[in-house]
Order: C-alpha cells, then sequence, then structure tokens
C-alpha cells in the first residue's frame, strides 16, 4: 500500500473558492471517498470537505461485502483492501464462559467464474478510508479537513455552501455523504422517518486485549447478556467489542468505559479483567431504522447514511453507502460533462431509494434471526449472514434505465456477471470485469453475427463504449474457451446476442443481433439526441 498521508494533516483549501465547483462532497467517510474517486477518475472537478479537524480511526463497519469489493476492484484498490485486510474469519461461541461451538460462515463460500468474491474481507473502516484517500490523492485531490457545511442556497445553475469558517463554496451539484445525523438533510428539510429501538442497545469501542486466540472471532452468549470480540486486521493486539450494555441500579445505560468493558468482559468470559488494557472510540448504539423520502432536491443528493441508517445486522450499511456512491457517480460525470441531460440524475433516487427500502426490511429480519439465535446455546452473528447480504443479487429491473430484455440467467438491471476469458488476439488470460474497468459503458457481442454491430457501435460514440467480442472475430475478441461467459449470461453457443452494461457495472440492455439499433436508441436516449 502506498504511503498514507498524516493523520492530522489536513488538506489546504484553495485560497478562492469563488471559481464554480462541479461537484461538492461533504463527508469524507467510505460513501465520499467512492464517489470522489469515481468523479476524479473521470476527470470530473470534485472537491471533498469534513467538518473534523483530522482523520478519525475509528474501526466501525467491520469491512466490504463482495458486491463492494467489486466496486473497489474498478476504482483500482480492491488488491490493497484484500492486502490490509484478512478473510472471514471462523465464529466461536462460548456459554457460560464455555466453549459450545465452533461455525465457519465462509466455509462453504467459494469464488466462481462469475463471482470471484465469494465473501466479505475484514478490515477497519479507518484503514480502507486511508486506503480510499490515498487513491484520491493519485488523482490529486484531497479531503479539505476543518470544513464544515452550515448553510446551502441554491441559484439557478449551482448551489452556494456556506462554512462555518466564513468562507463558501458554490458547486454546480452537492452530495451529502455526511452520516446518520446529517447536517446537509437536515439543511434541506427532507424527513428522516422510522424508529428507535431503545431496548435494542449495545456498546462498542475498540479494544487492546492479550491472551485471545486472534483467528477467532470469540461470542459469549448469555441469557444476561453477551460480549462479542472480533480481532481488528493489521493490530497486533486490537479488537473490536461489542457488548449488551450494564444497567445501573435504575435501570438506565450505563455509558461505555474501560472500567464498564472490564467487568462485562470478565462476567461473560469469566477470564481476568485485566486482559483488556485500552478501550477508545467508546459509543453506545441504538437500533435505528430510517431512511430519507427523497435523495435529490434540485442539486443537492444524499447518500449513504445521510439516506438511510438500519441495524448493523448483515453488514450493509456501509456497504449500501458505497453501492449508492457507484451508481450516482457516472450520472453525474455524464450530466457535468453535458453527455447526458439533467434528468438522468432522476435514476439515482428512482433505482436506491427502493434498495434503502429493501435494506431496512432484511437487516431487520436479519436481526430478528440473531436474537433469536443468541437464545439457544451454540447460536451466534453468523444467523446475521445470507445470500441477500452479499450485494450480489441486488439490481434494478424496474428502473427506467433498464431496457426490455433478459436470457435464462439474466436481466437489464441486473449485476453484470465476470468470466474468465483469454484475449483472442494474444493468448492472454483476462476477465471481464478487466473489459468493465473504467468510466466507459461495455458492449458484449457474443457470436461472430455480433461483429459488425461491435464495430459500428464503437465507430459512433467513441470513447463512450468499449465493444468486445466473445468468440465473435471482432476487434478487442475474447474467447470463451470453457463456455464460462455465455453460462453466465444464459447465451447458448448458436445465439448472437449482444448485451450492452453500464458503468456501473449492471445491465443495460439485451438485443438479439438482428435488433442491434436498439443500442444506438438506448445509447441516444441517454444523451438526450433521439
Amino acid at each position: 500500500m502506498p504511503a498514507t498521508t498524516p493523520a492530522t494533516t489536513p488538506a489546504t483549501p484553495p485560497a478562492t473558492t469563488s471559481a464554480l465547483t462541479p461537484v461538492l462532497i461533504v463527508g469524507s467517510g467510505p460513501t465520499g471517498l467512492t464517489l470522489a474517486c469515481d468523479l476524479a477518475r473521470r476527470s470530473v472537478g470534485v472537491r471533498i470537505i469534513d467538518k473534523s479537524a483530522d482523520f478519525p480511526r475509528s474501526s466501525r463497519a467491520k469491512g466490504p461485502n463482495p458486491r463492494s469489493l467489486e466496486v473497489l476492484e474498478d476504482l483500482g484498490v480492491a488488491g490493497r483492501v484484500l492486502a490490509a485486510g484478512s478473510g472471514p474469519l471462523p465464529m466461536r461461541k462460548y456459554r457460560n464462559g464455555q466453549a459450545i461451538a465452533d461455525t465457519d460462515p465462509s466455509g462453504s463460500s467459494h469464488p466462481t467464474p462469475d463471482t470471484p468474491y465469494a465473501h466479505g474481507r475484514l478490515i477497519a473502516q479507518w484503514q480502507l478510508e486511508e486506503i480510499l484517500r490515498d487513491r484520491l490523492a493519485e488523482y490529486g485531490v484531497r479531503v479539505e479537513l476543518g470544513s464544515e457545511a452550515v448553510a446551502l442556497s441554491e441559484g439557478p445553475g449551482s448551489v452556494t455552501v456556506a462554512l462555518a469558517d466564513g468562507r463558501s463554496i458554490e458547486a454546480r451539484y452537492v452530495v451529502g455523504c455526511d452520516g446518520g445525523h446529517s447536517p446537509v438533510r437536515k439543511m434541506l428539510g427532507v424527513p428522516f422517518e422510522g424508529k428507535t429501538a431503545e431496548e435494542q442497545s449495545m456498546v462498542c469501542g475498540d479494544v487492546e486485549a492479550d491472551g485471545l486466540d486472534r483467528g477467532i472471532w470469540h461470542q459469549w452468549f448469555d441469557e444476561d447478556g453477551a460480549v462479542m470480540m472480533c480481532p481488528i486486521p493489521g493490530t497486533a493486539s486490537g479488537w473490536w467489542f461489542q457488548a449488551g450494555p450494564e444497567r445501573d441500579a435504575a435501570g438506565a445505560l450505563v455509558p461505555p468505559s474501560l472500567e464498564s468493558f472490564r467487568r462485562l468482559f470478565a462476567k461473560h468470559t469469566r477470564l481476568p479483567a485485566e486482559l483488556l488494557t485500552r478501550a477508545t472510540l467508546l459509543s453506545t448504539y441504538r437500533v435505528n431504522e430510517r431512511m430519507a423520502d427523497r435523495y435529490r432536491v434540485g442539486r443537492v443528493f444524499l447518500a449513504g447514511d445521510a439516506a438511510h441508517v438500519h441495524s448493523i445486522a448483515g453488514g450493509l450499511g456501509m456497504n449500501t453507502g458505497i453501492q449508492d456512491a457507484y451508481n450516482l457517480g457516472w450520472k453525474l460525470a455524464r450530466v457535468v460533462d453535458g453527455r447526458s441531460g439533467p434528468a438522468l440524475l432522476d435514476t439515482y433516487e428512482e433505482e436506491r431509494l427502493p434498495v434503502a427500502s429493501w435494506t431496512l426490511d432484511i437487516t431487520a429480519e436479519r436481526l430478528r434471526e440473531t436474537l433469536d439465535a443468541i437464545r439457544r446455546p451454540g447460536g451466534g452473528l453468523d444467523s446475521a449472514m445470507s445470500a441477500d447480504t452479499t450485494g450480489l443479487g441486488l439490481g434494478h429491473p424496474w428502473s427506467s434505465l433498464s431496457a426490455p430484455g433478459s436470457t435464462p440467467r439474466l436481466r437489464a438491471g441486473d449485476r453484470a456477471p465476470d468470466a474468465p476469458c483469454r484475449d483472442t488476439a494474444t493468448g492472454a488470460p483476462t476477465r471481464l470485469f478487466e473489459a468493465f474497468t473504467g468510466p466507459h459503458f461495455t458492449l458484449l457481442g457474443f457470436g461472430p453475427d455480433t461483429a459488425e454491430a461491435l464495430r459500428a457501435t464503437e465507430a459512433a460514440y467513441g470513447d463512450t463504449v468499449r465493444a468486445y467480442g466473445v468468440d465473435a472475430g471482432a476487434p478487442h475478441d475474447l474467447t470463451d474457451d470453457a463456455g464460462h461467459a455465455h453460462t453466465a449470461y444464459g447465451v447458448t453457443p448458436a445465439t448472437a446476442l449482444l448485451v450492452l452494461i453500464r458503468p456501473d457495472n449492471h445491465v443495460a440492455l439485451i438485443a438479439p443481433a438482428t435488433e442491434s439499433g436498439a443500442i444506438g436508441d438506448y445509447l441516444d436516449r441517454l444523451a438526450g439526441t433521439a
């Protein structure tokens, strides 16, 4: 991993803020950084501000799920994330201090030709943010710390954001990625409807501890409480600590502290309290299930926790935010560059708001499953994990950007699968994901009858589309020796089929080669020329 910017060194803001910034991002967590990286690689002018004086060292979210790893691969940082993190760990469940069951939730999951990441990656949130900041710096963009947004005012072609220090920034578009308490959302007056389950609470923190096996996610569940400890990758003795809170004589929650953590640890583990030597980043977590009723107000957007919060069961919080950003990035870039009209930005809410609603439902369901499981000896956090929480099955076939058309395996709106292939010209091994990498649309043509459509599309749309033939005898041809691409896309060898894939690696359109004009029609509509 490249050298990182010291956490206490803020980026120097521009001497003047009068120049119009194409996109201003408020908040530099994983959502904001993903969006900034995506825009910067598309050569879109972007600034990202944060009210903090320095970068947080919070571990919080435990890492990207398989779909987020695919996003991070497209952004060029998946290798760094894999190197800095660790794979999922076996979970050891205890009762009355005794180990009674081991479970390996990832044991039956393996990469497949169409899914290179079978499971997520454990990595502290601060480490992931550091990797994304490094990537952003490679494009010459740095987070501007100590820049608190306090007011918004929208004009005919821009938004002015007033900062607490008296400066202001004028931008064509603003995106609030500033967390569940989002000041941007509050400035917009967007309701954040839902509920807080006060009785479902937990104390959390990062602790230093000795004497525990760091190859295990330890989970002590008793009838009167619980302690969970997961080792933080890249540290010698750091652990994520989560526990049911203590209560005082009046029944009120005892605030988290090293002393309280030690009492909880000793009570449930039957181990010496002194094994815990340090506790930082202390917080009390309550289950919140809330979402904004809209994601766009004029030129201002909401993403990540600013738009939705939910139970941590299933680990979908940070991941949903990363995928919000991935959906919005290419759309903002096209509009800023004048390649599409502003109406394209309406599809962000159209596609992502239903996903947030689904996420609230699935995390609530996973939480119920987990609470039921831990009441039984041997039950644990593995109950929160399911195929739904990988993010791989999430698409938006309802979207106005999803043209009619399907195969037995795939619909427009679905995630575009990967597949190993061979570069026909060089014989070198490659993958479909390598073809997709970058800010462009990708057109796949299956079969030799698609070659002409591939050539014509690339000639007509330049760098907007990259065309690849799969056993098509076309320029940029890929050989599908083992048939994995045909299988993943549901294409029989005798079929001539065109598949257009969006810059966020979702299927836009599926059409027979005989209807190749549908490709141009789709792209022209997107550009507003049809």
